[in-house]
């Protein structure tokens, strides 16, 4: 009975430490796993970063190309009127011109 007892004992050790082998074992895959995923999301973040760097710079190079784009277009336009409106102006400045030196000869006659 005595033999029976201690072998019962020797098996509950022999259970206990394969089960505190198997809790040594478990805690070191979970802490590696651990790891793992921290370094898997410090990699995911750097990347979203250099994602959002890129399409930042991207924006801000597409606004300058929209606001040169703008600009010229404005400028084009102003030639344009400026152009059509040309003859009118010239028109004017000759009109003005022409009172001036009028109005100039007039002075002279009193």
């Amino acid at each position: 009975m005595k033999q029976i007892i201690k072998e019962v004992f020797q098996a509950e050790e022999k259970v206990s430490e394969i089960l505190k082998q198997a809790r040594n074992k478990a805690s070191e895959i979970r802490r590696a796993v651990e790891k793992e995923n921290s370094e898997k999301i410090a990699d995911a973040k750097q990347k979203a970063r250099e994602i959002i760097q890129t399409t930042v710079e991207e924006a801000k190079k597409e606004a300058e190309r929209t606001r040169q784009d703008k600009l010229e277009q404005a400028r084009q336009e102003k030639e344009t009127l400026l152009k059509s409106k040309k003859e009118t102006i010239d028109n004017l400045v000759d009109r003005i011109c022409k009172i001036i030196i009028n109005t100039e000869h007039e002075k002279d006659k009193k």
